[in-house]
């Protein structure tokens, strides 16, 4: 577009807004744009969109000669049913639906978007983005909250169709509460631009804990849309209240101008909205409140659930790896001697990040499957600060007593929760040194709990393996003994089954 073509719109804007007796900014206010944008309209510096252009028309009762103006500003000039979304203007939205349902701690969100090429380039992807704010009244809060348990991809699970086509996206920005993609018209196996003139429908899901999305939802128009609709469903129980507002380029914050819509299915309570063409760079917002106890309980799980993630963003292997299954590889040693000591290194350094997490007053341990290493390796930390950390190589329990103690343990590889766990109070282990020398240690109590519990990765065996029929983990925030040492005085034992 020349910048000739800039201005003969300009001038009819111009002329239309003197002949009705009206300022930029009363103009500005009819069309629900910031009155500094009509000024750049009015210099030619930009050319507004056909939707702009149709509204000014309306608002001026310029008899057409407004949107004509502009569709010469555009490539491909037409002259459209009265009923038809102008082209030349690339993609438009025909319907944008939105579906966020929240249930067991977690949001839902499904979105639906009814496209049409309306340019003259064949469209081959699509922008999406996903933001989220745990605390929008206090963003330090949030940031502080972000910047140690970041939205991950795993967590959001991101799906996208074309059709029935699966949509291949790329990352474009990848922030702790920030995500942009670009969803692909392609997969492995097929190509489906979208062609000037065509329509497809695209949706795409994903998901994020009550831990990281706050107690709102928005809406942003960057694109001509015809229809927007947004559905809310929450658990009834939570007995929810639920309000919107808007905003635009021109007004500040307001009340939604139609009111939303509740109504009851199976056991949630769904609230609706929708609007008909909205006007460019307006934003719907949609906020909850829910009862005390969901409030609470969500609250409660923010603790709980990042305790898992904040180990698994340190590099620990979360429960359902295949690795934590299986017996790891026992070194060749001597032969093996450098691998087996860079496998030590990575134990040590996770050790070193892990504890910047958590305070381990029982002593602390990790095993080479939980950092992804399918080697027979780890290492463990007693409690006491100056003790020297014990290295076990190709490590077996050989011996076990028969007077064994049920305490609590957890596991870096499933933190959220605690486990009652018998072990015997005192065992011997086989294992090597670095030079193939085999060794046999003995340890009890305390230390033969941790001890027991990292051989018992090394062949594929988790806490919860060996707990009690019956008996399961407790979640961590009903925990009592963080920071605690294992007691043994006067502790009450059994004998071994």
């Amino acid at each position: 577009m020349t910048s000739e073509e800039r201005a003969t719109f300009a001038a009819e804007l111009t002329h239309w807004r003197n002949v009705r007796g009206l300022s930029k900014s009363g103009l500005a206010s009819r069309l629900n744009i910031d009155p500094s944008y009509v000024s750049h309209l009015e210099a030619g510096r930009e050319h507004g969109s056909a939707q702009l252009a149709r509204r000014a028309d309306t608002e001026l009762r310029a008899a057409g000669t407004l949107w004509k103006a502009w569709q010469r500003t555009d490539t491909t000039p037409a002259t459209p049913d009265k009923d038809d979304p102008p082209t030349g203007t690339g993609l438009l939205v025909l319907e944008d639906e939105a579906a966020l349902a929240y249930n067991s701690g977690t949001y839902h969100l499904r979105m639906r978007r009814l496209l049409r090429n309306d340019g003259t380039e064949p469209v081959t992807r699509y922008l999406v983005r996903i933001a989220v704010d745990r605390y929008p009244a206090n963003p330090e809060h949030s940031n502080a909250l972000y910047r140690k348990f970041p939205l991950t991809w795993d967590e959001l699970g991101l799906e996208a169709h074309c059709g029935v086509e699966p949509m291949e996206w790329t990352v474009k920005h990848d922030r702790d509460a920030f995500k942009e993609v670009w969803l692909q018209f392609q997969n492995p196996t097929s190509r489906f631009p979208l062609y000037p003139g065509q329509q497809a429908e695209i949706t795409y899901s994903y998901s994020v804990s009550d831990q990281k999305w706050g107690d709102w939802f928005q809406r942003a128009i960057r694109l001509p849309t015809r229809h927007l609709s947004v559905e809310l469903a929450f658990p009834a129980d939570a007995a929810p209240t639920v309000w919107g507002t808007e905003t635009s380029m021109s007004a500040d914050v307001a009340p939604l101008r139609t009111p939303l819509q509740q109504s009851s299915r199976n056991d949630q309570t769904v609230f609706t909205w929708s609007t008909v063409d909205p006007p460019l760079h307006a934003r719907y917002r949609v906020e909850w409140r829910l009862n005390d106890q969901h409030t609470q309980k969500a609250e409660k799980t923010v603790d709980a659930i990042a305790a898992s993630q904040a180990m698994a963003n340190a590099g620990i292997k979360q429960l359902g790896n295949p690795i934590l299954a299986g017996a790891a590889r026992p070194f060749g040693l001597p032969g093996e001697e450098d691998e087996a000591k860079r496998v030590i290194r990575e134990l040590i350094t996770a050790t070193d990040r892990v504890r910047q997490l958590h305070t381990f007053g029982k002593g602390m341990g990790i095993a080479a499957p939980q950092l992804g290493i399918d080697r027979s390796a780890a290492v463990i930390l007693p409690p006491d600060a100056d003790a020297d950390a014990i290295i076990l190589l190709n490590a077996t329990i050989v011996e076990s007593s028969a007077e064994q103690d049920e305490q609590y343990e957890g596991c870096l590889s499933f933190f959220d929760v605690r486990g009652l766990v018998p072990r015997a109070l005192s065992i011997v282990v086989a294992h090597c040194d670095l030079e193939g020398t085999p060794r046999l240690s003995r340890f009890s109590h305390g230390q033969a709990r941790l001890v027991a519990h990292e051989v018992d990765h090394l062949a594929g065996i988790l806490y919860r393996d060996r707990m009690r029929r019956g008996v399961t983990p407790i979640p961590v925030e009903e925990y009592r003994g963080t920071g605690q040492r294992w007691s043994y005085d006067a502790r009450r034992t059994t004998e071994g089954r």
